[in-house]
């Protein structure tokens, strides 16, 4: 495993912005891959980018440290000035071996994430490798890697609740409401396109809910939002005279008045007596407190959501230590597996060398008196010669996988 060296660059010690500086569009970076793994004679090699982490996954012999990876960004031509160079390099983490193989699994179970237990890294840690792999970037060394990333990945999501329950208030809102089966052309009202209500509307129109109206204060920001949910797009003005009902409404603006006011809400509500509810995601509430005081409403707001957000939090972080024994039982079972697979490359020649002992024995050492023998002798000594070379090929292997076995 000492060929697996890990440059690293993540949210643990660099800010998120600076990470950006080392981002690369996929075209731009196969062909600096190509060049820099040419230039430094590396075998193979893949490079990982995410919101909060950037990465080089590297199989090479050569020596992987400070001074390598200061040369290897200016290969890279990230267009970095000297102190963002000395800076980034200055917070990286290199790792190598059996570290770099644990960093990987870490990283593949989101251990090593801006939130533990999120999934999506897994699938960009795959898409990262498949796209370096469909470039002939990459190896048989790190597709053995990454399957056993992926099993790793995929055993600690299954055997461990460390993404089990959400953590996001987006996400905990969603499932409340979802809870209150709301039909699919329920009449929703959205106050607010801001990344929060773009990100709840992404869950909405996931799930097949069709009638949106959306307002805000930039009627192109409200145009935006509800062209990609194929709804009507409002000034927030105009939400005092909007006549077309609702069953729901989600809201999070940054106003620090209340939008909903009994005075707007009674107005929107148009004389129908029917239990409505209101999702309030903003910060001081846009739903003022009489509106709640007079009128039976399903109330999902964020500070609720976020005591939940913080449990399970804590939660996951309580699976961290069975997620880490998935880990180490895997590094190990891969260790023996790179043995019995080194031991396998280097038998491949058995079988070419038991034949031509046995091409010299048959026509050169004893020729004459193989040649002396009747036809039926020959194909019983024939037999005899096949069957031992079969048996014979077998075991050199199973000796050498039970002594390494046994050693562990």
């Amino acid at each position: 495993m000492k060929y697996l060296k890990v440059i690293a660059f993540t949210h643990k010690h660099i800010e998120l912005k600076e990470l950006g500086r080392l981002v690369m569009c996929q075209e731009s970076s196969i062909d600096k891959l190509h060049a820099a793994k040419e230039h430094f004679g590396i075998d193979e090699i893949f490079y990982l980018s995410t919101c909060n982490r950037v990465e080089f996954v590297l199989s090479t012999q050569h020596k992987v440290d400070r001074e390598f990876a200061e040369a290897f960004l200016t290969e890279m031509q990230m267009g970095l000035c000297t102190n963002s160079t000395s800076t980034l390099l200055d917070a990286a983490s290199i790792y190598e071996g059996p570290e770099a193989m644990n960093h990987l699994l870490r990283t593949s179970c989101s251990l090593e994430s801006l939130i533990v237990g999120e999934k999506e890294i897994l699938a960009q840690l795959r898409k990262a490798y498949e796209d370096c792999r469909e470039a002939g970037l990459t190896g048989d060394k790190l597709r053995v890697t990454m399957e056993c990333v992926v099993k790793t990945a995929k055993e600690v999501y299954t055997h461990t609740n460390i993404s089990k329950n959400p953590i996001s208030v987006v996400s905990l809102a969603y499932r409340k409401l979802k809870d209150l089966k709301l039909c699919a052309n329920a009449r929703i009202l959205i106050i607010g396109a801001g990344e929060t209500n773009r990100n709840i509307s992404k869950y909405l129109q996931k799930h097949k809910f069709s009638n949106f109206s959306v307002f805000n204060r930039t009627l192109s920001k409200a145009q935006q939002l509800a062209n990609d949910l194929g709804g009507q797009a409002y000034e927030l003005d105009e939400l005092k005279n909007f006549k077309g009902g609702f069953d729901a409404i989600v809201t999070c603006t940054s106003a620090v008045e209340p939008i909903l006011t009994t005075e707007i809400y009674t107005s929107l509500l148009k004389g129908d007596t029917n239990k409505k509810t209101i999702v309030d995601l903003a910060i001081p509430n846009d739903t003022a407190p009489e509106v709640l005081e007079q009128f039976d409403v399903n109330f999902i707001e964020v500070h609720s959501l976020n005591e939940i957000a913080k449990k399970n939090l804590q939660e996951r972080y309580q699976e961290l230590v069975h997620a880490e024994a998935i880990i180490e039982q895997n590094i190990a079972e891969h260790l023996v597996m790179l043995k019995q697979r080194k031991i396998e490359l280097a038998m491949r020649q058995v079988p070419e060398k038991i034949k031509e002992i046995r091409n010299n024995a048959v026509n050169t050492v004893f020729a004459e008196e193989v040649q002396s023998l009747d036809k039926e002798s020959r194909e019983i000594l024939e037999k005899v010669i096949n069957y031992i070379e079969k048996k014979y090929i077998s075991v050199p292997m199973i000796m050498a996988k039970d002594i390494l076995i046994n050693n562990n």
